[in-house]
């Protein structure tokens, strides 16, 4: 029963009116924000040492609950923050391909089960009780790349802008992944059609789309590991007002900055 009241692009923030009147209970989705009095759910490695910045103690993030470090980066979660809910709520998705489909091209997870099936393995031992077998099933085949590449990437894409592709490739058909971009500003239709589209497929109930009253932009940047490492987090996250951070690699700290954010 949560509503939508903004989006967060890791460089901009979009917010309805009612997003600015509860600021304080708003949960940031698929991140990790650092404001004390913030909610977020998220799946990026945010430990140097093993010590948790304060405004990360009401996130919910399967790497903090295992204890995971920037030095365990290959065993960081694989999967999607949407998978996460899906196990953490025991959410079954519908028995049609393309829901499956979809629920496996959240943040690139097929393609990861492909790349990475020790740290897949790892992760469904500790994360139980959830039908994984089913889900996962025939996904390192070809068969199932030829129908990403045939049933959902033309269904995503057919009508919005050019995707982003990323960097994993698949292990037959050599599929980059693919992830829909759109600007809140003026994609309004693409949002809703896209949100439309993944309602009929899974049986959810789309998100009333908010009406954005305000836009904060702020900035992305990326500093080394050694130099977090030399100066101290407590000391870069004071320093550099950071908002949102993730050890994106193990040689890469990206950070988002606003500095009139309140």
């Amino acid at each position: 029963h949560w509503t939508l009241e903004g989006y967060y692009d890791l460089s901009s923030i979009w917010l309805s009116e009612e997003g600015i009147k509860n600021s304080k209970d708003l949960i940031w989705v698929d991140l990790n924000i650092l404001p004390k009095k913030a909610k977020s759910v998220g799946g990026h490695i945010v430990s140097l040492d093993g010590s948790i910045p304060a405004g990360f103690n009401s996130s919910c993030n399967p790497n903090i609950l295992a204890n995971l470090t920037i030095k365990d980066f290959k065993l960081k979660f694989p999967m999607s923050t949407l998978l996460f809910l899906l196990w953490l709520h025991n959410i079954e998705i519908r028995k049609n391909e393309m829901a499956r489909l979809l629920v496996l091209n959240s943040d690139d997870t097929w393609l990861k089960v492909q790349n990475y099936p020790n740290n897949i393995d790892r992760w469904i031992n500790m994360l139980d009780e959830y039908s994984w077998k089913s889900l996962f099933k025939g996904v390192t085949s070809r068969a199932f790349e030829k129908k990403i590449d045939t049933l959902l990437y033309p269904d995503i894409h057919s009508s919005y802008i050019s995707p982003k592709y990323g960097k994993l490739v698949s292990k037959h058909l050599q599929i980059k992944s693919r992830q829909v971009i759109f600007n809140p500003d003026w994609d309004l239709d693409i949002i809703n059609s896209l949100l439309d589209g993944f309602a009929k497929s899974l049986g959810w109930t789309p998100p009333i789309v908010p009406d954005i009253v305000k836009t904060i932009k702020g900035s992305s940047h990326k500093l080394k590991i050694s130099d977090i490492r030399s100066r101290g987090i407590g000391s870069v996250i004071k320093g550099y007002k950071i908002f949102s951070y993730a050890f994106s690699s193990p040689r890469t700290f990206s950070y988002t900055t606003f500095n009139s954010f309140k």
